[in-house]
């Protein structure tokens, strides 16, 4: 109430101000007299301390992405040696203005039909050149008008981002099947190549493991709920996140979908990877197939 009054009463006066809440609504509301007798005691030592502990909760929020809701907040503050308990700070997180940001959207949804893929990789993300090894993997964005879908599919041998795709729905035939047909497109031979990936419902679904075997590709996953075995891929997402989203605020999914195109760019052509000792993805696979051209220009040099 003493907030309200100080905003307004360069407009209207105080006693205009505490009258007409008096006559419009129920009992409690502070008088004029009460008013300044407020503002001459000066903060009490609950609100200065109040004052201080919002100002540290804010820098909490901002310094952990945002995401710290009131257990979070409470534990963090405890650990800084702040003797609080968790209904202060849930009011003072209310009055600092934050909040947690809500449980995480799922992008793995179990299928409903037995998921019969074996485990060609066994945690070995290792490969003897492009087109043998994929690995594929569907994380998350928050935006301002809701949740955005990504999909990459990663070359294990040069780390290259060979496929993605962006919607706001997690359909497979909108999101990962996307991610492959361009991953396909893309690759120079892919009889013989290994997609390894999660056991989320869209992976394990018709549609997509069909197009898998129309071009000789043999589908693949690891053991039920073990991130290890399809951590390249989960290291993919976590780089996407740390190094494009977590950096700002997004609107909507065509923004989220023009700055991950040129971080996708940026990932191949330009980022150097320390698994690659410290060379591009586009570098490494020029000069394998330097060393190694397909069989197609070997034929046409001795044809020559």
């Amino acid at each position: 109430m003493i907030r309200f009054i100080d905003e307004y009463r360069n407009r209207f006066s105080v006693e205009f101000i505490c009258k007409t809440l008096k006559n419009n609504r129920a009992g409690g509301f502070i008088t004029s007299r009460g008013y300044r007798q407020s503002k001459a005691r000066g903060l009490s030592a609950r609100r200065l301390r109040d004052a201080v502990l919002v100002d540290r909760i804010r820098t909490v929020h901002r310094d952990n992405y945002g995401v710290y809701g009131v257990r979070k907040m409470w534990h963090a503050l405890r650990r800084d040696g702040i003797d609080i308990g968790r209904e202060q700070t849930a009011r003072l997180m209310r009055l600092a203005g934050v909040s947690g940001k809500g449980r995480s959207p799922l992008t793995t949804r179990k299928a409903n039909v037995p998921d019969l893929r074996p485990d060609l990789v066994e945690r070995e993300f290792k490969a003897q050149g492009p087109n043998k090894l994929w690995v594929a993997d569907i994380t998350y964005v928050r935006t301002k008008k809701g949740f955005v879908y990504a999909a990459f599919i990663t070359d294990v041998y040069s780390r290259r981002i060979v496929g993605w795709a962006l919607s706001d729905s997690i359909r497979t035939e909108t999101l990962p099947l996307q991610a492959l047909n361009q991953a396909i497109v893309c690759a120079e031979e892919t009889t013989g190549l290994i997609h390894h990936s999660d056991h989320g419902s869209q992976y394990v679904s018709v549609v997509y493991n069909q197009r898998l075997a129309q071009h000789g590709i043999a589908a693949s996953t690891g053991t039920v709920g073990d991130s290890y075995d399809n951590a390249l891929a989960e290291n993919v997402n976590g780089s996407y996140k740390n190094e494009l989203i977590h950096a700002r605020r997004w609107d909507d999914v065509v923004e989220v979908e023009i700055a991950t195109f040129e971080w996708v760019s940026w990932w191949n052509e330009t980022r150097l990877h320390q698994s690659l000792e410290y060379r591009t993805p586009v570098e490494v696979e020029t000069e394998f197939w330097k060393q190694n051209p397909p069989q197609e220009i070997i034929e046409i040099k001795a044809n020559a």
